[in-house]
């Protein structure tokens, strides 16, 4: 990969906009997630956005780069996903559960599996890309979650002596079941809970452990 081109993260947000290149990223994402990035081939993906290849190349001079917007792209769409869970209010059961659940509906969605796949397939090639993804989304759910536990342990409501470690169990709860399970096992394989159940079991053991 070449380390000397520019990030897609680092594009000016009204190219990111271009309703051109939003077509052309949306159809790479579903080439790369259907074929993987050795069998996607890039004019099949401009055909589909309605555009020339040539103007595909405008956009993103090589696959590499379209693949890396694909990432990109996919890192912004799951970071809005999340972005209001922090916000909520209400007592420590209730503030949990909602970040639970919104992170349980979002690990156990197909599509979010079908991007880890992606980028731990073409890890070798895209180890910067795959590093930066993981990273980003560590922090992108880790934090507000970590945000929610030092209010609850300010009002008094939780006793917590490490907020990110007690912030990595309450989401490992919640991934083993509804994302690592299926990530294995396949997507066809649905958890044996339902999601609200999950979420509330763990919040639980959570307050068990760390409730007042």
């Amino acid at each position: 990969m070449d380390d000397a081109r520019t990030a897609a993260g680092a594009e000016p947000e009204a190219q990111r906009l271009d309703p051109r290149r939003v077509a052309i990223v949306a159809q790479a994402r579903k080439a790369f997630m259907s074929s993987g990035y050795a069998a996607a081939r890039v004019e099949p993906v401009a055909r589909a956005a309605g555009v020339s290849t040539a103007t595909l190349y405008g956009y993103f001079p090589s696959k590499d780069h379209l693949f890396d917007a694909v990432i990109a792209d996919a890192s912004d769409d799951f970071a809005q996903r999340m972005r209001d869970v922090g916000a909520t209010s209400g007592s420590a059961r209730e503030r949990l559960t909602a970040f639970a659940t919104a992170y349980a509906e979002f690990m156990g969605d197909a599509f979010v599996r079908s991007v880890f796949r992606l980028v731990m397939a073409e890890r070798p090639r895209f180890r910067d890309v795959a590093m930066a993804f993981f990273e980003r989304g560590r922090a992108d759910f880790g934090a507000p979650l970590i945000g929610v536990l030092a209010d609850l342990v300010a009002t008094g409501e939780l006793r917590v002596d490490k907020p990110s470690w007690a912030a990595g169990q309450l989401m490992g709860m919640v991934e083993h079941p509804v994302f690592f399970m299926p990530l294995v096992t396949g997507d066809e394989i649905h958890p044996a809970r339902p999601i609200p159940q999950i979420a509330a079991d763990a919040v639980e053991t959570f307050l068990a452990r760390y409730g007042v």
